[in-house]
């Protein structure tokens, strides 16, 4: 799909959000979301972000590339997919309130968020938008939010009502969730090794611990004061000190760089260049050896405890469903039957391994189950995992040929992000036969390999993950 550049009137949006000073305020404005009650209950029951943060991570600027930087149609496809998505976000969190994603207030809250962190990026760097420039981009913000479908009374009014609203919600409204917490203190911590990461992957450890103890600080410093307030958190001099010299110095330096450095993949003139593809990867290598409790145990922990919390159930399952249905543009009745198909591969997994009745699956059940052989039943395998991999297989075969060729392939398996060399590698693994497109049988057969723990896939992998 081709990105056309928006009007010139959007350029103020576009080049503030745009530049790459705006990441230091990134984790600021994830931690402040993640503090409202409704978010927090909605990212603790359905979210990746604990197994699978940096799939997460590039979904959310995925998203907002085509809601900020592209033409008016790729904005009103995202506006779809995005309300395709929330409408299955819903449910009670652990204290019985009730959380909604579609709810027009916290909506309203995860955007001015997103503007809020625009004006203190500029603030905290010593130079703070005048009252003109504030209104100019609260403009052209709420364009967008209009778009979205969030009313405008939900909205402050004004740019210049914007920092009474933060400071009501954060006095108000914000909790110092789990969530909140867990993005502050530790997810940093445990976040497994970026693929785009290289031959740097092996020194991951000491990049992750320096990254998240200069991260937590940064982002501490950084919250409002009605935050420290509100939570009691201190505000370290150390820290202060960190976020004076990161704003201030960035700030030095991005306004003495081409724009070509200066902006994150879009020109300062507001045209979106082709999308860089991240360097050619280490292709994952079949299983090493092992036991095959070990094996079963390690792919419960990577693949199907999508949520990252220790168990699998219907949540797991729907984000398998959301991470396929993301990269494809699917009619809200498509994405039904998919979500359909992987809700009965759930029953089928919870019938054959929820041995303690609780409603979800832990790693002992799964590795007991497997172990014992559950994954070679063809009743088991028909009734649950063979139908949710012939859905997955039809909702990527757009034209209806019965086969996959290389660019529906590509559509499903990440598109222009990932390395042909991957891609390639994942496309003849499929072809089992070598005729150049994959059948759903062959389709089918190698999934039920990778799903089962016996197969290492790069398209498996690639798909769902290991980080």
């Amino acid at each position: 799909m081709t990105s056309n550049p928006t009007p010139a009137a959007d350029l103020a949006l576009r080049r503030t959000l745009g530049e790459r000073r705006i990441g230091l305020v990134a984790w600021r404005l994830l931690v402040l979301q993640a503090a409202h009650p409704a978010v927090a209950g909605g990212m603790d029951r359905y979210s990746t972000y604990r197994a699978h943060p940096w799939r997460r991570i590039e979904h959310t600027m995925d998203s907002g590339s085509r809601l900020f930087f592209a033409g008016p149609e790729e904005r009103r496809l995202e506006v779809a997919r995005l309300a395709r998505t929330h409408r299955r976000i819903k449910g009670t969190d652990a204290a019985g309130r009730e959380y909604d994603a579609q709810d027009p207030a916290v909506r309203a809250w995860v955007m001015v968020t997103l503007y809020e962190a625009m004006t203190a990026m500029h603030e905290l760097a010593g130079a703070p938008l005048t009252a003109a420039q504030q209104d100019v981009l609260y403009a052209e913000f709420t364009e967008v939010c209009t778009d979205l479908g969030i009313p405008g009374e939900e909205l402050p009014a004004t740019a210049a009502e914007v920092p009474a609203y933060v400071e009501r919600m954060v006095r108000e409204e914000l909790e110092l969730t789990d969530v909140a917490r867990y993005m502050l203190h530790d997810l940093l911590r445990e976040a497994p090794a970026p693929r785009r990461l290289g031959p740097l992957r092996p020194a991951w450890p000491l990049l992750r611990a320096l990254t998240a103890r200069t991260l937590t600080a940064l982002t501490v410093a950084d919250l409002p004061p009605a935050w420290h307030e509100r939570f009691g958190t201190p505000r370290p001099r150390t820290a202060a000190a960190l976020s004076w010299t990161l704003h201030r110095g960035l700030r030095v330096l991005m306004t003495r760089l081409p724009d070509g450095l200066r902006y994150r993949g879009h020109a300062a003139d507001g045209s979106r260049p082709e999308p860089g593809r991240r360097p050619a990867p280490r292709i994952p290598k079949a299983r090493s050896a092992g036991s095959r409790a070990d094996r079963l145990e390690a792919f419960f922990r990577q693949v199907l405890d999508q949520t990252g919390d220790g168990r699998v159930d219907t949540a797991d399952l729907q984000a398998m469903a959301h991470n396929v249905c993301w990269q494809l543009e699917l009619p809200q009745e498509r994405e039904d039957v998919l979500y359909a198909a992987f809700e009965g591969w759930w029953k089928e997994l919870c019938a054959g391994m929820d041995r303690d009745g609780d409603g979800a699956v832990d790693c002992a059940e799964f590795v007991a189950a497997m172990s014992a052989g559950l994954d070679r039943d063809p009743a088991y395998l028909e009734r649950g995992l063979a139908p949710a991999m012939r859905a997955l297989f039809r909702a990527a075969d757009a034209d209806g040929s019965g086969h996959l060729c290389a660019d529906e392939y590509r559509v499903l398996f990440g598109g222009s992000r990932v390395h042909p060399a991957e891609l390639n590698e994942g496309f003849r693994e499929l072809d089992a036969d070598g005729d150049g497109r994959i059948s759903e049988a062959e389709f089918v057969a190698a999934f039920t390999g990778f799903f089962t723990a016996r197969t290492e896939a790069t398209a498996g992998t690639a798909l769902l993950g290991r980080a």
